[in-house]
C-alpha cells in the first residue's frame, strides 16, 4: 500500500497546503512529520517566544490531523537524518515538502535531495510560503527585482490558482510511533513576553475573520495609526509559520474595501523572498553598501533595546516589542531608523534584537526590512531619516501609543508626552524616565554627511 510522508516546516495547516493535499491524493497512507531541528534551535530560532507560538501550532495542527484520521508525527534531531527514519519506519516511497528560501532551507533541501536520491525516495517540492515564488517573476537581464514598484505591477496580474481544500481523511501506517510535542520548558528556560497571542490555523483563521469584519475596510487610511486597536491585521506571525496560506488571505482580501491596499503589503512580503532567494548572504551583508563605518556603543546599543533613549516614540514601540513579541509597523520603520541613523549604530544589531524576541521573525522579511530602512537594501532613498517627533506627531497625534507602553509618562497630557524633556525642572525631575541619549536634529545632518562622503 502506498505511503509518502510530508514534512511540515513553515506550513502548519491543513487548509492550502500543497503538500499535504498531493500527498492525501496520490497515496493510500500519510505520515504528516514535524522535526525539531536542533540545528535551528542552537541558531536562534529556539527564542522563547517563537517557540511558545511554534508548539501552539503544532498542537493545533495535531487536532486538525486527528480529526481526519491521522496525527502529528514529531522526531527532534537531524530533519534529513529524522525524514529518512521516518520514510524506512512506514516503507515511504515519496516525500513532500514546501520550499522555502533562507540559505539554510536551500542547503537542507538540497542535503534531503541527495539523501532521498540515494535511498530511492521521489521528493516533491511545493509552493506555499509565498503568494509567487521566487524565480517566476523576473526583470530582463536579472535574476529578480531589485525595486518594488515594477515588481508589485506584474504581481498583481500574475495568475493564481484557488486555494486548496483541505483533505477529508487521512490514513496513517498501523504501528508508527507518533512522538510528543514536548512542553516549553523542556526547550528553553527563557522567559516569556507577557502578551503573546496563541499560535495555530484555528486561532489564525479567528484573527482573519476578525480582521475581515473590521479592519479591512479601514486600512489604508489607518494602518500607520500607532494607537489604532485594529489599524493592522496581526497576521504576521501566521503568516511566517505557514498558519495561514498567504494565497489564501489574498484570496480572501480581493475584491474588499481595504483589499489593494493589503495586498500590496502580501506583495512586500513576496518580494523580500524573491531578493533573499537571489542573494542568501542577505542576512549578513550589505545589499548595496553605503561604505559605513558604523559607530560602535553598546550604552546606545543597550538603551534602545530597552527602550530607555528618552524619545517617547522610539521607546514605547521598543517597549511593544518587549512585551508583545510583536512591534507595529510604522513603529518598526521608527526605531530601525532611529537604531541606524541617529545612532548611527549596524543594522545587523537591530535584526539580530528582533529576531531574538518577534514571533514572526522571518529571516527575508526581518532582515530584508531592516536594511531597507537602513538604506543598504531596496530603498530608493536611502538617505532619508525619520524624524521621531514628526513621526509621534503625525502617527500618535492623542499620545495614546505612547502612554500604552510607558506608564511613567501616562500622566502627561496632550502632546506634551512626546515631548517630556520641555517640562520645567521641576516636572521634568520628577519622572522616572530619560533624557534624550543624543540629539536627534545635529545627528540626522552627521549622518547626511557621513552618507554624503562615502557614495555607495
Amino acid at each position: 500500500m502506498s505511503c509518502a510522508v510530508v514534512l511540515f516546516t513553515r506550513d502548519l495547516r491543513v487548509r492550502d497546503q500543497a503538500a499535504l493535499a498531493t500527498a492525501a491524493r496520490e497515496a493510500k497512507r500519510v505520515v504528516p512529520l514535524f522535526v525539531l531541528d536542533d540545528a535551528l534551535l542552537r541558531r536562534g530560532c529556539g527564542a522563547p517566544n517563537r517557540l511558545s507560538f511554534l508548539l501552539d501550532s503544532l498542537r493545533d495542527l495535531d487536532g486538525s490531523l486527528r480529526e481526519r484520521g491521522a496525527r502529528l508525527v514529531l522526531r527532534r534531531g537531524d530533519p534529513v537524518e529524522e525524514l529518512l527514519g521516518v520514510a524506512a519506519e512506514c516503507g515511504a516511497t515519496s516525500i513532500h515538502l514546501s520550499d522555502d528560501y533562507s540559505h539554510y532551507a536551500r542547503s537542507r533541501l538540497q542535503r534531503l535531495a541527495l539523501a532521498c536520491e540515494r535511498a530511492r525516495l521521489h521528493l516533491r517540492v511545493h509552493s506555499g510560503v509565498t503568494v509567487v515564488e521566487p524565480g517566476k517573476l523576473l526583470p530582463t537581464g536579472s535574476d529578480h527585482y531589485r525595486v518594488f514598484t515594477p515588481y508589485w505591477r506584474i504581481w498583481a496580474e500574475y495568475p493564481r490558482s484557488a486555494p486548496r481544500q483541505a483533505p477529508r481523511r487521512l490514513a496513517l501506517p498501523p504501528h508508527i510511533r507518533a512522538g510528543r510535542i514536548p512542553a516549553l520548558g523542556r526547550l528553553t528556560a527563557e522567559p516569556l513576553a507577557l502578551d503573546l497571542i496563541d499560535g495555530g490555523e484555528t486561532a489564525a483563521r479567528g484573527r482573519l475573520e476578525r480582521w475581515l469584519r473590521g479592519g479591512l475596510a479601514g486600512y489604508a487610511q489607518g494602518r500607520d495609526d500607532l494607537a489604532a486597536p485594529a489599524g493592522t491585521s496581526r497576521l504576521s506571525a501566521d503568516l511566517h509559520f505557514g498558519c495561514l496560506s498567504p494565497a489564501a488571505v489574498l484570496a480572501r482580501v480581493e475584491g474588499r474595501e481595504g483589499g489593494d491596499a493589503f495586498a500590496r503589503q502580501l506583495c512586500w512580503r513576496d518580494f523580500h523572498h524573491q531578493v533573499l532567494a537571489a542573494r542568501p548572504d542577505l542576512p549578513r551583508t550589505d545589499y548595496r553598501t553605503q561604505g559605513d563605518r558604523w559607530r560602535r556603543s553598546e550604552r546606545l546599543a543597550a538603551a534602545w533595546r530597552e527602550g530607555r533613549t528618552g524619545y517617547p516614540i522610539v521607546d514605547a514601540g521598543m517597549r511593544q516589542l518587549a512585551r508583545e513579541g510583536f512591534i507595529h509597523n510604522r513603529a518598526r520603520m521608527i526605531v530601525a531608523s532611529f537604531l541606524t541613523k541617529t545612532l548611527y549604530l549596524d543594522w545587523r544589531i537591530g535584526a539580530a534584537h528582533f529576531a531574538r524576541l518577534l514571533i514572526d521573525a522571518d529571516v527575508a522579511n526581518n532582515v530584508g526590512n531592516w536594511q531597507w530602512v537602513a538604506g543598504t537594501g531596496n530603498d530608493t532613498r536611502p538617505n532619508r531619516v525619520l524624524n521621531p517627533l514628526r513621526q509621534a506627531r503625525r502617527f500618535d497625534p492623542s499620545g495614546d501609543y505612547v502612554r500604552r507602553y510607558l506608564p511613567e509618562l501616562s500622566s502627561l497630557p496632550g502632546q506634551a508626552v512626546h515631548e517630556p524633556w520641555t517640562l520645567a525642572g521641576k516636572e521634568r525631575r520628577a519622572l522616572s524616565y530619560p533624557a534624550p541619549v543624543v540629539d536627534h536634529g545635529k545627528a540626522a545632518l552627521r549622518f547626511r554627511s557621513l552618507r554624503e562622503s562615502r557614495p555607495g
